[in-house]
């Protein structure tokens, strides 16, 4: 069995450093090999390809543009009217994805509009949903990317995102059926709106294209206090043969460095070769 390969989500970890770049280094420096960046687009793509190259870094995820933050949007896959815009970003992800080497593109579904029910819409975001991911899967599959699809918690993190469940993201693949197209798998997430990880781990890593982690309900490390036993869920994802990253995307508790022990322990679990030995 394969380690775990872990990514640091440099949009959460290291925020005692100011930008992209000087958090690209410091996870090199920690000892990681991957890094993931929510949105990247503040930064130059060259820039940033160049920062995770001498940090001996290589990108392995970026999400799709948010769309207009001030009026409340967090994706565009799923909202209907913003088809085109969901087009151009999807056009400006690939452009960063490969300056970038980062094989993949989180295409983020976005929330129920303001002030809508969600039963009422909920047929008609599946439809606009559908039709776009046709599209990016064909967008994608010309570049050898991938396009995933990640479902965000509507009872703490996010109550009007429209994908919320595995299931619904899984019965929505199956609908699309493009083989480019695989399910993010954030244990944090997942946990807060089924529990059942260990059945739904099992059911659904055939479509997993990403794994992410964070303690629940408090979203910071690993090893913080909370719900997850994350040695057995490790052991779980090793023994189901999971082979993509890992990535990190929590909210570091303190210090991000000191607060990696858990990866450090699980390093020296496997006899890993760590920074600076």
């Amino acid at each position: 069995m394969a380690p775990l390969r872990f990514s640091a989500n440099v949009s959460w970890l290291f925020p005692e450093f100011p930008g992209l770049p000087a958090r690209l280094r410091a996870a090199g420096s920690s000892g990681f090999e991957a890094a993931e960046v929510a949105w990247p687009y503040a930064e130059q793509p060259e820039a940033l390809a160049r920062a995770a190259r001498e940090a001996g870094l290589r990108l392995v995820l970026i999400n799709t543009p948010p769309g207009d933050r001030e009026k409340g949007e967090m994706g565009l896959g799923a909202v209907p009217g913003r088809q085109a815009a969901f087009r151009e970003g999807l056009e400006q992800a690939v452009l960063y994805a490969k300056a970038l080497g980062c094989p993949r593109v989180h295409l983020m579904a976005g929330r129920v509009p303001q002030g809508a029910d969600r039963a009422a819409v909920r047929s008609e975001m599946e439809t606009v949903f559908l039709e776009n991911l046709r599209h990016a899967a064909g967008v994608l599959a010309q570049e050898s990317l991938v396009g995933l699809l990640e479902p965000i918690n509507t009872r703490i993190t996010d109550p009007r995102y429209f994908l919320d469940t595995p299931q619904q993201a899984a019965a929505i693949l199956q609908k699309v059926g493009r083989p480019n197209l695989q399910l993010q798998m954030d244990l944090f997430h997942w946990q807060i709106m089924d529990g059942n990880l260990t059945g739904n781990i099992r059911e659904f890593l055939p479509l997993v294209g990403h794994v992410q982690v964070a303690q629940v309900p408090g979203r910071g490390e690993p090893d913080s206090p909370g719900e997850l036993n994350f040695p057995y869920l490790f052991q779980l994802l090793e023994d189901e043969g999971y082979r993509g990253f890992v990535g990190c995307e929590y909210r570091p508790q303190g210090d991000t460095v000191e607060g990696l022990n858990w990866l450090r322990s699980y390093w020296d679990r496997q006899g890993c070769p760590q920074a600076g030995q």
